[in-house]
């Protein structure tokens, strides 16, 4: 591609803190690739990470052959950050194969990269930091120590902002950004997003969030206030009854239990939502429609077909929301009360869409009808009567 690779052999030296390619074209690909500088006995080498499902791989290159690594990623995704103390770059490849390349000089925020090769876990939450938050929430000690019991915890929020990390272009800068947390709980991850966005990130943001626990609400509520969070409330309410917002960018949805997820999702289509992050629970609806001869043989195992069902509610539900323009990737996510691992949705609105008939084809083979297909049909019959 004209240009990268002249943009490559500027920054892949001692200043480079880090390049992260993200927004595959297959999803079959790794979810993002990340490159930063090290030290293997006293040269400079360049460590690349690839984030395939649960697992990272990491692989150390040469200059050059990390110059020709990352033009061949290139040619797969969608976009590219560079971070370096001599500037930031950012690569943008359509659909055709064209790069477009800005930069900014000057120093990132980012600082020195760290070059040595085993350097330990580096969190976007700073464990060593006081918190406000994490504090009132027990994560942290009242002397900014993460709390030994509660480090699992610790680690899933700062998981859940990775993913947050990753979306960030999709989220405008030039004026507020609008988020929904439906069925937000003791809202860890409600505070975590919002100190991220904010304090962090620098957006400016409007962050609600919705749950049926009228106690929770008013915790919630009172810790926002105790800490300035302008920005930031909690309301009770319900997912399917909700209509304070006409537009929204982001929508979040942790463990809304079972068809709560797709009215959430079907809030979020109905918005035009850029960006939905949602990690179902209770997936039951399915279980109790599906049939097919074929699979009855299947079927008569109660936790066979009850694991079974839960992964086609979260298929069709990427499938539905591809078929609505949204580009979705099907993401591991450790579930927040130490359950067995989750997927977590997240869809990225595109534009287009995928069409309808191979996720019908499928519902017409399991007899199924689920709640997402049947709201979203519904905003068919409204658009067209």
């Amino acid at each position: 591609m004209e240009g990268l690779q002249e943009l490559l052999h500027k920054y892949l030296n001692e200043n480079l803190n880090k390049i992260v390619i993200s927004n595959p074209r297959d999803r079959k690909k790794a979810v993002k690739v990340s490159l930063r500088p090290v030290l293997l006995k006293n040269a400079l080498a360049f460590q690349a990470s690839e984030y395939l499902g649960n697992k990272v791989y990491h692989k150390n290159y040469s200059k050059e052959e990390a110059v020709n690594a990352v033009s061949g990623w290139m040619e797969s995704y969608r976009q590219m950050e560079v971070f370096s103390l001599i500037g930031q770059a950012t690569v943008l490849v359509s659909k055709k194969g064209k790069a477009t390349i800005k930069e900014k000089a000057g120093k990132a925020c980012m600082g020195a990269a760290d070059l040595s090769h085993n350097r330990k876990k580096k969190y976007i939450l700073d464990p060593g930091k006081k918190v406000g938050f994490l504090m009132d929430l027990g994560v942290q000690s009242q002397d900014g120590k993460i709390i030994h019991a509660k480090y699992d915890k610790f680690r899933q929020i700062n998981r859940f902002l990775e993913f947050i990390e990753d979306i960030l272009p999709q989220l405008p800068r030039d004026r507020e950004v609008t988020i929904l947390d439906f069925g937000c709980g003791k809202s860890y991850l409600t505070f975590a997003m919002y100190h991220y966005l904010k304090e962090l990130k620098g957006y400016q943001v409007r962050i609600i969030g919705l749950d049926l626990k009228e106690d929770v609400i008013e915790e919630c509520n009172r810790l926002a206030e105790k800490y300035g969070c302008q920005g930031l409330k909690f309301y009770m309410g319900d997912i399917a009854h909700y209509q304070g917002l006409q537009q929204v960018d982001m929508v979040v949805t942790l463990h809304a239990c079972d068809t709560a997820t797709d009215y959430a999702l079907d809030k979020a289509i109905r918005w035009g939502a850029r960006v939905i992050l949602s990690v179902p629970c209770c997936q039951h609806e399915l279980n109790g429609q599906m049939e097919n001869e074929l699979l009855a043989p299947l079927f008569q195992y109660g936790l066979v077909k009850e694991r079974m069902a839960s992964l086609v509610t979260d298929a069709l539900r990427a499938q539905i929301l591809e078929s609505r323009g949204y580009q979705v990737q099907l993401l591991e996510f450790i579930d927040m009360e130490h359950t067995p691992k989750n997927i977590l949705i997240r869809a990225v609105k595109k534009g287009g869409g995928a069409g309808t008939e191979g996720y019908r084809r499928v519902m017409e083979f399991l007899h199924v009808s689920p709640m997402l297909a049947a709201l979203q049909d519904g905003k068919e019959e409204e658009q067209n009567a």
